[in-house]
Formats: C-alpha cells, sequence, structure tokens
C-alpha cells in the first residue's frame, strides 16, 4: 500500500517539466496515475481504411505506401507534404507541420502504418494530426487505446507510459473490498479492474472495470456515513396531536397539502419516541416547510418544552419570527427573537427568560449558541437553510440540549438517491407539492436586445396592482460596463417608471433598513424592489408577480430557481425574466433552457448535477469528500443505492469494523476519506 503513494518523479522521463503538467490533471502520486480514468478510447482491433473514414469517426488505422514527397510554402515558411495510398488505392495527402524530420525517415516506395483523423476535398484525403509508424505492433494495432486527457505539453504516448509503469510497479494490487463481495455483486477484483481500465480487450472490460471501482468509491462514502447512524429496531408510533397544532390547522385558510401532512406525521413520530429524532426536511420553493416546522413545534411545546429555531441570517431570521408571532402568538405561544445585533438592555431579560423557561420557542441566528445563551428545557432544534451553516456551529446548538430532536430544512433539493447516501445518517422527509392554487411561474428568456419589450411588459403589471422585483448581480457599477448594477439601474429604473415608487435592498445596507423596505414592499407602499441576490430566501409577497433577473447567465441554476421562487405565492399569474448577455458560455445556455423548461426544483437539481457535478450541494465539499475519481453521482444512481445498502448492512452487524473479515475495510475507509 505504500507504493500507492510514491512520487510520479521515480518515473523514468518524468522530470520537472512533465511533474508540473501532471500536477495540474491533480496526479503526483503512482496512485493517481492508475486512477487516472481515459476521458475516452480508439478501437484498433481492426483495420479502418480511407474510405472507411466518416463525418462522426473520421479516424483510420491502416497499412500506406509512400507515393511522392514535396515541400511547400507556408506563412511561417514551408513543411512537408507527403502523398500516400492506402491498399484500396485511395489516397492521402499527409501535412507534417513542424515535423519535416520526416523527411529523412519516409521513402518513397516504402509501406508504413498510420492512424489519422482525415478530412476529404473530393477525391483526396487529407490529415495533419497524425502518428505514423513502420509495424502495427509500434502503433498498437489489434488493440483498444486509451485516450487521456492532457495538459502543457504532455503528449498521449508519455501518460500511457507513466501509468504503465505505475501499473507495473503495484502490481498485484490488493482487493480493496471483501472477498465475499466481489462473487456477491459480480465485481472484478482491484487488481484487474485497475489494469482493465487502461488495458481493455473490448469494451464490457471497461464498464465493468469502471463499475467496480465507481462502486467502491460510493460504498466508503456510504460507509462513513452508515457508521454515524444509529441503527435501533424502532416501533411504528402513531401520534397523537396536540389541541395547540389543531388550533393553528383551524385557524389556516387553506388545507394541508399530503406531502405537509406526511411529512409531520413523520416528524411527530419521530419526537414521541424515545430515541432522539435527526431528520432532514426538504422540499422546494413555497411548498409550505415553515408551516410544517411550527405545526411540528407546537407538538413539542403542548409538552411543556422548549423549541430553537435557527435561520442563517438576521434578515431571514427577523421574517420568520414576524410570521411566527402572527401564527402563533394567537394561540398563547411565548416567543422571543435573538440575534448578535441584540446588545441593549433587554438582552439579558430575554436570556433570563430563555433560563426560566419563560419562552417556548426563541427565533435567532447563531446567537442562540452563544455562552450566555442557556435555555430550561431545550428538546426541540429546527435548523433552516442547514447547508448554510458549518458543523460547529450546528454542533454548539445542540449543545445547548441533552440529546435534542433536529430538524435540518433544505430549499435546496437533492435528488432522493443522493440525499439518501449522503445524509444516510439522517430519515428524511420530502414536500415536493405546492399548496393548492399556486399557479406555474412563466419563465422567458430575454436577450438584451428585447430588454425594452420586457420593460412594457412589466408596466402593464403594475397598471393592474402588482409588483415585481428587479434582480442585478452587483451593487455597484465597475468597469466591466454592461454589467448593470443595483445603484445604477436603481436611479434609471425610477426614471423609466416615475410614478411607482420603489426602493433598493443589498447586502451593504442594515438590516434593519432592509428590513423595513421589504416590509413596505409587503404592505404595497413600493411597487417593485431592486436588489442583489439578497432576496434569495425567506421574502413572501403575495402581490409580487414579476422577477426580472439581469444577467442570469452569471448565477447557478440553484440561486436561479430560489429567486424565481420570489413570486408565484398566490392564485394570481405570475412570471419570470431571465436576461442574458450577449456573450453568453455554452453553461449557461444549458442552465437558461432548464429554467425555462420546468418549475420543478427537483428536476432542477438533477439538471445541475450533470451540468457542473455535486460540487458542494450537499455540503461535503467542504471537508473534501467528494473528489471522485471514478463514480458519476448522475450515472450511477444504481450504484448509490447499491452502495448504500452493503454499508448500512455491514455498519449496523459491526460499526466500529472491528471484525476479522472487515480488516480491509478499517484501511480503506482512511484512505478513501482523505
Amino acid at each position: 500500500m505504500q507504493k500507492r503513494d510514491e512520487k510520479i518523479t521515480k518515473i523514468k522521463g518524468i522530470g520537472k517539466a512533465a511533474e508540473k503538467d501532471f500536477s495540474s490533471l491533480g496526479i503526483t502520486t503512482y496512485y493517481d496515475l492508475v486512477s487516472f480514468v481515459p476521458r475516452s478510447y480508439e478501437d484498433r482491433r481492426s483495420e479502418k481504411r480511407l474510405r472507411d473514414a466518416s463525418g462522426e469517426d473520421n479516424t483510420v488505422y491502416c497499412k500506406i505506401t509512400v507515393l511522392k514527397k514535396d515541400f511547400i510554402p507556408t506563412k511561417k515558411g514551408r513543411t512537408l507534404k507527403v502523398r500516400a495510398e492506402d491498399e484500396n488505392g485511395d489516397e492521402i495527402d499527409l501535412y507534417c507541420f513542424n515535423r519535416d524530420y520526416l523527411d529523412k525517415t519516409l521513402y518513397i516506395g516504402h509501406s508504413y502504418f498510420i492512424s489519422a483523423s482525415v478530412s476529404k476535398n473530393r477525391s483526396l484525403y487529407m490529415a495533419a494530426a497524425f502518428e505514423i509508424k513502420r509495424s502495427p505492433r509500434e502503433l498498437d494495432l489489434g488493440k483498444i487505446i486509451p485516450l487521456y486527457s492532457l495538459s502543457g505539453n504532455l503528449k498521449e504516448k508519455t501518460v500511457r507510459f507513466a501509468v504503465d509503469e505505475a501499473l507495473n510497479a503495484l502490481s498485484p494490487m490488493e482487493d480493496e473490498l471483501k472477498k465475499e463481495t466481489y462473487e456477491r455483486l459480480g465485481l472484478l477484483h482491484h487488481s484487474s479492474a485497475y489494469y482493465l481500465v487502461h488495458h481493455p480487450n473490448n469494451f464490457e472490460d471497461v464498464q465493468r472495470a469502471l463499475r467496480t471501482l465507481s462502486f467502491t468509491e460510493l460504498f466508503y462514502m456510504a460507509l462513513k456515513s452508515a457508521r454515524e447512524k444509529t441503527y435501533e429496531d424502532v416501533k411504528k408510533v402513531h401520534p397523537s396531536i396536540s389541541n395547540l397544532e389543531k388550533k393553528l390547522i383551524k385557524n389556516l385558510t387553506f388545507s394541508l397539502t399530503e406531502d405537509q401532512e406526511k411529512a409531520l406525521d413523520e416528524i411527530r413520530s419521530d419526537i414521541d419516541r424515545k430515541d432522539p429524532m435527526n431528520r432532514l426536511l426538504e422540499g422546494d420553493v413555497g411548498s409550505g416547510k415553515t408551516l410544517v416546522a411550527w405545526l411540528s413545534a407546537l407538538h413539542v411545546i403542548a409538552k411543556g418544552e422548549q423549541v430553537a429555531f435557527m435561520a442563517p441570517t438576521e434578515l431571514l431570521a427577523k421574517q420568520h419570527a414576524e410570521n411566527a408571532a402572527r401564527l402563533l402568538e394567537p394561540l398563547g405561544v411565548r416567543l422571543c427573537y435573538l440575534t448578535g445585533s441584540i446588545k441593549s438592555k433587554s438582552r439579558p431579560l430575554l436570556l433570563n427568560a430563555l433560563k426560566e423557561g419563560e419562552v417556548d420557542l426563541a427565533i435567532g441566528t447563531h446567537a442562540l449558541f452563544t455562552e450566555d445563551v442557556t435555555f430550561k428545557k431545550l428538546t426541540y432544534v429546527i435548523i433552516d437553510e442547514q447547508h448554510r451553516f458549518g458543523v460547529e456551529q450546528r454542533n454548539a446548538l445542540l449543545e445547548k440540549a441533552k440529546r435534542p430532536n433536529v430538524l435540518s430544512m433544505t430549499a435546496t433539493p437533492i435528488p432522493r438517491t443522493l440525499a439518501l447516501t449522503f445524509y444516510s445518517n439522517l430519515d428524511l422527509s420530502e414536500i415536493k407539492h405546492k399548496p393548492d392554487g399556486r399557479k406555474e411561474i412563466k419563465t422567458f428568456l430575454v436577450s438584451s436586445k428585447k430588454r425594452e419589450e420586457m420593460l412594457n411588459a412589466i408596466e402593464v403589471e403594475f397598471k393592474r396592482g402588482h409588483q415585481a422585483y428587479f434582480v442585478y448581480p452587483r451593487i455597484e457599477g465597475d468597469d466591466e460596463g454592461s454589467l448593470k448594477a443595483v445603484e445604477i439601474m436603481f436611479e434609471e429604473l425610477k426614471k423609466r417608471y416615475p410614478e411607482y415608487k420603489s426602493a433598493a435592498v443589498h447586502s451593504r445596507m442594515k438590516d434593519e433598513e432592509k428590513i423595513d423596505a421589504l416590509n413596505k414592499f409587503r404592505d404595497g407602499e413600493y411597487q417593485y424592489l431592486v436588489a442583489t441576490s439578497v432576496i434569495e430566501v425567506g421574502i413572501d409577497v403575495p402581490n409580487a408577480t414579476c422577477i426580472i433577473i439581469e444577467h442570469a447567465d452569471r448565477f447557478g441554476l440553484s440561486a436561479l430557481h430560489q429567486l424565481r421562487g420570489r413570486v408565484g405565492r398566490s392564485s394570481l399569474p405570475s412570471y419570470c425574466f431571465l436576461v442574458f448577455s450577449d456573450n453568453i458560455t455554452d453553461d449557461a445556455k444549458e442552465r437558461l433552457k432548464v429554467m425555462k423548461s420546468t418549475n420543478d426544483g427537483f428536476k432542477i437539481a438533477e439538471k445541475d448535477l450533470e451540468i457542473r457535478g455535486p460540487g458542494d450541494i450537499t455540503g461535503f465539499k467542504q471537508s473534501g469528500y467528494l473528489k471522485m475519481r471514478f463514480a458519476s453521482i448522475t450515472r450511477d444512481q444504481d450504484l448509490l443505492l447499491l452502495a448504500k445498502d452493503e454499508a448500512e448492512r455491514i455498519a449496523k452487524d459491526d460499526k466500529g469494523l472491528i471484525k476479522a473479515e472487515n480488516a480491509i475495510l478499517r484501511n480503506y475507509i482512511d484512505i478513501y476519506a482523505k
């Protein structure tokens, strides 16, 4: 196992320049080399002559005979051109740019073997990218050849040589899974798997090798999470609904959705069990997660216990506190709002009320877990937008109680298989359907040329008495010229709509100023808001029917979906305008097409994974746990679930991996967790 970490500079021919180029590809050790998956493969198992080339596959591998040679003029001087023919008599011109030395090694009338990417001009074939050798063995004809991603001055042959040297040095490679796992799941042993990724006999070999190596990565990822999970024989609990919950439900002007009722039933059951709850509540924008949180809080408060609700920002915490006061205070629930900015004479009174149990529900930011905060009987912790908090922050709040029930909420949907694997130490509840009466938001892609037409359409909504958001990626103007900013556009829009009142909201404003502007907007005093993405979460204005996102190509899919969710909060028809730049990238085009095609946050999350990979979608990027070499989160959904089941089976039987049969797992879980 020690040789895995051997530096690639031990390999002949890898000097400082090559070392730097390999390093830019993430390759510094022997193990990095054998784990470097080819980007594609060339099938050279059978000869492919010139006339067999097609538009989709224009690569040929065949025997040619040199007919003539001459030098032709170029802008930088001259270059060698070699005319040759294959065994069908079809002719090709080989342009030897920067390879005039071939004039001394290629002889008229002699035969050679080429691999070339060809194009055709009438009856004559041409190629500038080609390999030419004296024998088919030198060209690896009869084999499947790996093609690698390159960097700097690296050549394919350099990478192939280095990979083979590493394979030889590490051979035979140790198995990374238990012996019975290979046979039961039909996996290749790892020595074969690593070899066949680089030297397959057929394409089935590639698939089997990648399946083994991908499963291994996903398995150790799942095993790490599975060992953190508590396994008990849980009896199904049918919870009763408290009078407080019944009163709130009765006061609502709408009915709970089926998803909300199901999530509530799961949460109540967990709370009423002896062992503490650890549950993730996942719901799309506007699906009603917060109402589920308030109802579940009432289930605890009815027992005479305390609840803490933590939000990532003061702005969002304030919004939640105001909504909670409107819904819960009429029921007799005692609330307090606590953030870092509250340092007046009232703070000691708040802290004393929490300590004496005179507060039922505390809503705030990370200030809830500072040293001077003490609860009398905290048994339930709700963490909103949990991925925005660090592990230490979450744990600090949990230490305020003895084994509290924990509900984590996220409005950034995660595909179910991904959530079940990454969060295998959590139970999962999903809210996919929005309340009745909500209409689907119509999304329009707007080029800068069509911007004036869009602004006219917005004015029609103003005349109907509706409101709008204008969102920009920056606060102030800068030297990028065309990149619109909040402060500049706020002034422009006031000139464009002089009869309508407006306000600007951005991160540099004091929270009191932001909250005041948002409240006035909610109350209808302002017709529109000009803002940065600070309004991404927590803003609920039913009368807002339009959101205009300028430079939408600058935002990620998750942010765009969250911003779009600021409208469509009532039965009114709502619209989202995504204004894009002229020099838009291919990835940005793909993101905007996704936004236009669907309002489903779960489908958007799937596409987000396909476009940009997993990134930090679950927060694991911070710990470096998603550095996958073989597996694909989107492609290997079946392996994700298989790996999760296998990991949980082992962890449930031997959580500490103490048994002799699990010795290999003890060794490799640390390696994969690096």
